[in-house]
């Protein structure tokens, strides 16, 4: 029975660690499609940790599904919002981490949404995908032009406020689901939000931490791999403690392929067209020496990695037939294959390297090890109701316990670089 339990905790973390190494990478790059080939390689892990034979087909469905979600909390401008939380007055900084909480849980809402809704579509109760995305739309487009335009709540002035849009199409999901009956698929979208709300959030209170005693770290990236680790947390506990039917609905192999190719060609493709090109290493690398020689060279090989591995996983996953084994291979080739390009951003071949991207390396062998070492499962008792109080309950201790960093964070320095005031 320990052993069991131990597993289960083991799963879950595994998760965690998955989502939160590759957002940390997503931070070389940034905005939606970063994003988005970070929330795939969250998916992937989800699958894998299942431990369920029934998802390894739906493993490319899942991973799409996730890099959607995640992804498109990507458009959200949040750097300001930071700013406020390294405010000396009480207030401010609260609105600051109680902001974070908020963009964090969208990230994570959309996210394990979408997951919970490829996880839960069967043969005999198949997604409204048609239905929800309109919903979803009208609801993003309602939400902003309401909320932005007529009322003027405004988070993070002057910045963008596309906030407004992914709430809007978050709170439509959460209806659609609702109106389905799907509680599992709630759940699942509720944990991740608190998971991603609270890492996020909590994350920026480690990154000013690591700031006012001056440690010699990317502390920002600490705050990346907050969101990620609590996020995949949650997204985690939320899938692997609710119930879910043992039918699972193959995709069609048109779907896999098409899946495949998103995956590993478009989200790669934009990554590199919008960090890893020419020009924008030539500005990224600019004090390296030998610049243009680096930069042509580091632009090919990047090019040549992703096409090497786009090739190579789609050889490899042509069939639709996949096993735990075949996940774990699309997973850690795909992260290993990240991690390559936040070196390769940051300087590899002019001889630059940040210990932080070594972290990296060392974060994809501890999960290699615990993919060798343990055995993947759900939990033993699952939930099929909402837990509607416990939620409520969570919410309430995040916000006190976001009061007490709050405290300890204005009276652990004076004006810092970079501190906005909201009010």
């Amino acid at each position: 029975m320990k052993t069991g339990k131990k597993n289960q905790q083991l799963s879950v973390l595994f998760v965690a660690l998955a989502l939160a190494t590759a957002w940390a990478i997503r931070g070389q790059f940034g905005h939606e499609q970063g994003a988005a080939w970070a929330g795939a390689i969250g998916g992937l892990a989800l699958v894998l940790a299942s431990g369920r034979k029934d998802w390894y087909n739906k493993a490319v469905m899942v991973a799409l599904a996730s890099a959607v979600g995640w992804g498109a909390g990507g458009m959200i401008s949040y750097g300001q919002v930071v700013g406020y939380g390294r405010s000396v007055e009480f207030f401010n900084a609260y609105y600051g981490f109680a902001m974070l909480f908020v963009i964090g849980a969208l990230f994570g809402l959309l996210g394990g949404g979408l997951v919970g809704l490829v996880l839960g579509s069967t043969e005999t109760k198949k997604v409204k995908w048609g239905a929800l995305l309109s919903e979803m739309t009208a609801g993003g487009i309602l939400s902003y032009y309401f909320l932005i335009e007529q009322i003027g709540f405004k988070m993070t002035p002057p910045r963008s406020e596309a906030w407004a849009v992914v709430l809007g199409s978050g709170l439509a999901m959460l209806w659609h689901m609702a109106r389905e009956d799907r509680n599992s698929e709630i759940r699942v979208a509720i944990y991740s939000a608190l998971g991603g709300g609270f890492g996020f959030s909590f994350g920026n209170f480690l990154h000013i931490v690591g700031d006012v005693l001056d440690i010699p770290f990317n502390t920002w990236n600490i705050m990346e791999y907050s969101i990620g680790f609590f996020g995949g947390l949650g997204m985690a506990y939320g899938v692997f403690s609710s119930k879910w039917p043992v039918e699972s609905l193959k995709p069609k192999r048109w779907m896999g392929r098409s899946g495949l190719f998103l995956i590993l060609v478009v989200i790669p493709l934009i990554v590199y067209r919008e960090s890893l090109a020419y020009g924008h290493l030539m500005k990224r690398l600019g004090d390296t020496p030998n610049l243009e020689a680096t930069a042509f060279y580091s632009t090919v090989l990047a090019a040549v990695a992703m096409l090497g591995v786009a090739v190579f996983l789609f050889f490899r996953l042509r069939e639709n037939e996949y096993t735990a084994r075949t996940v774990a291979l699309f997973l850690f080739t795909y992260l290993s294959s990240y991690t390559l390009m936040s070196y390769i951003v940051k300087g590899l071949l002019g001889g630059r390297t940040i210990l932080n991207h070594h972290l990296y390396v060392v974060n994809i062998l501890v999960l290699y090890l615990l993919y060798k070492k343990i055995k993947f499962t759900t939990f033993q008792k699952v939930v099929e109701g909402l837990e509607t109080k416990k939620w409520w309950v969570l919410l309430v201790v995040v916000l006190l316990f976001m009061a007490f960093y709050t405290f300890i964070a204005i009276n652990s320095h004076g004006e810092m670089s970079g501190a906005h005031n909201r009010f």
